[in-house]
C-alpha cells in the first residue's frame, strides 16, 4: 500500500472506461435509476442522442474509482466533486486523467479531467481529497 511519502505534487494517473451497451442497464439495476433515457434507445433518440445515455452517477462512480486507484485504498477518499458537462453515450470511451495538486499533512488533493474519445469534457472541475495516515 502507498505511504504518505509516496504521494508527490505533479504525480499523474489515468483510467480508461468504455461504455458497453449493457452498462446503463447494469447501473439501472444496481441504482434503481430506470429513467427511460437510460434504458430505451427510442427515448434517447427522441431526446436528440444516438440512443440511451449513461447515468451521470455511473460516470461519477468511474471518477471515484480512478481516484481510489491512485490513493490505493477506498477508505482514503474523503471528498470528491465534479460538474456534469456532457452526456455520456453507449460506445463512448472515457479517459480520466488525474494530477496530484498538493500534499499537505495527511491530505492529498487531486484534480481530474474526464473526456470522451472526441476529446470533449464530460466532467468539469473534478477535484478529490484523500486522507493518508503516516506510517
Amino acid at each position: 500500500m502507498k505511504r504518505l511519502q509516496d504521494f508527490t505534487p505533479g504525480d499523474t494517473f489515468e483510467s480508461v472506461r468504455e461504455v458497453d451497451p449493457y452498462r446503463p442497464i447494469y447501473y439501472a439495476a444496481a441504482s434503481g435509476d430506470f429513467n427511460p433515457i437510460h434504458i430505451d434507445a427510442q427515448v434517447g433518440r427522441a431526446a436528440g442522442y444516438s440512443g440511451v445515455i449513461l447515468q451521470g452517477m455511473c460516470t461519477f462512480s468511474w471518477l471515484s474509482d480512478a481516484c481510489v486507484a491512485y490513493l490505493d485504498d477506498p477508505g482514503r477518499l474523503r471528498r470528491i466533486r465534479a460538474r456534469f458537462t456532457k452526456p455520456v453515450q453507449v460506445g463512448d470511451v472515457l479517459t480520466f486523467r488525474g494530477r496530484c495538486l498538493e500534499v499537505e499533512g495527511p491530505r492529498v488533493k487531486v484534480e481530474v479531467s474526464a473526456t470522451n474519445q472526441r476529446g470533449e469534457e464530460v466532467l468539469k472541475g473534478a477535484v478529490a481529497e484523500g486522507h493518508v495516515a503516516e506510517g
